[in-house]
């Protein structure tokens, strides 16, 4: 019988997972999903070669696992950021500089080529956690636009467009808030 690692089999699940995500992020880090196997997520994670199987079927439940893990994070700590902050504006920039300074800590790989190989019902659960992180910035833009804080005409499509000014492309943090809140019409 394995042991349990933690003091509950709760925790004991929790920390596998855990190692699993640690794993397969290591190994993505290394190679293409495509090269990744389970055998070799058991591996690095300290599991034996059929004991992953008991918590994942398949690469593709590690990958939703491993999404749902960092999307809970992710709004985690996007919520404690913005815990104190009441100004729209300043809101915002909480936002932006939260999705530039953690994006690579949560978004990982999970690009267009890893989303192109996942089934059609695994593209679907991981549009789901894009919409999840997006929904706090809608909150935040319809927020502001019924404070008069901000004046845009198209929320859907503002939404899109921030979040593609925030994808990772290494621009100075200062100038990409500078430039979303004056696309919004916010002051300062």
């Amino acid at each position: 019988m394995p042991r349990i690692t933690g003091d509950s089999l709760v925790e004991h699940r929790a920390q596998l997972r855990g190692r699993v995500f640690e794993a397969f992020a290591e190994l993505m880090a290394e190679r293409s999903f495509d090269a990744i196997s389970m055998a070799q997520i058991a591996e690095r994670a300290g599991l034996g070669r059929t004991a992953i199987y008991h918590h994942f079927h398949d690469k593709e439940q590690v990958v939703l696992g491993f999404a749902a893990d960092g999307t809970e994070a992710y709004l985690e700590q996007l919520e404690v950021a913005l815990g104190e902050v009441d100004d729209p504006a300043e809101r915002l920039r909480t936002y932006v500089r939260h999705q530039v300074e953690n994006s690579h800590q949560f978004h990982m790989g999970l690009g267009p080529q890893l989303y192109a190989v996942l089934s059609p019902a695994a593209q679907v659960a991981i549009r789901d956690h894009v919409v999840q992180v997006e929904a706090a910035l809608r909150g935040i833009l319809t927020d502001g636009l019924e404070r008069g804080a901000f004046r845009v005409d198209d929320l859907d499509a503002t939404l899109s467009l921030i979040q593609a000014c925030l994808a990772p492309r290494g621009l100075p943090l200062p100038a990409v808030e500078a430039f979303v809140l004056r696309a919004v019409g916010a002051d300062g």
